[in-house]
């Protein structure tokens, strides 16, 4: 009987130890996924001059909604906490504002947290130009104060239809609430 039992229990330990091979080797978080080879990566910059209730000769997007009470022609305090603007900036090849440009990006972005700048993007890049043709749609946060921050590519049409990737976004420049342009590195995994 001792002699059966001892067998028994070599048994389940031998099924323990199976068990956790076989479970070990189907861990599917053991390692990063690796990306494929992206099919498509170019730069483009977007300048956007936010309407101030002085510039509206040149002045790219405008405040739609902001906190009760607030200006709509300036920026609230609290780190923009809850203005929302839309904006229909031009894009170019190079960082130059008066580069010749070769499609709009058009949207919203609207300031989402009270203790530090960060923003949230919706946005299409309208590109006609000899380089690209078709659309590029971009969702995403942005949380503004990293140098280097990643939204997502979801969509597309003409040259980037139904493509899929990362944008990552830096702040090439501002001025003050009036001026930005940011810099757009976008990598695209799926191209058609």
């Amino acid at each position: 009987m001792a002699m059966r039992s001892d067998r028994v229990l070599q048994l389940c330990i031998l099924c323990l130890v199976v068990s956790a091979m076989v479970f070990k080797s189907a861990d599917c978080h053991r390692g990063r996924k690796r990306l494929p080879k992206p099919c498509k990566n170019f730069v483009l910059y977007f300048h956007d001059i936010i309407y101030n209730g002085k510039n509206a000769h040149n002045a790219t997007s405008a405040l739609v909604a902001a906190p009760q009470g607030a200006n709509l022609t300036i920026m609230t305090g609290n780190n923009h906490f809850g203005n929302l603007a839309v904006f229909d900036d031009p894009i170019t090849l190079d960082n130059n504002l008066h580069s010749p440009p070769v499609g709009r990006a058009q949207g919203f972005y609207f300031y989402d947290m009270k203790n530090t700048f960060s923003s949230w993007l919706g946005f299409t890049f309208v590109l006609n130009s000899t380089h690209h043709k078709g659309t590029i749609t971009f969702n995403g946060a942005d949380p503004i104060l990293v140098k280097y921050r990643d939204i997502s590519v979801v969509g597309g049409t003409g040259d980037f239809l139904m493509a899929r990737g990362i944008a990552t976004i830096d702040t090439d420049a501002y001025e003050g609430d009036v001026y930005f342009r940011l810099r757009v590195n976008v990598t695209l995994y799926e191209c058609y």
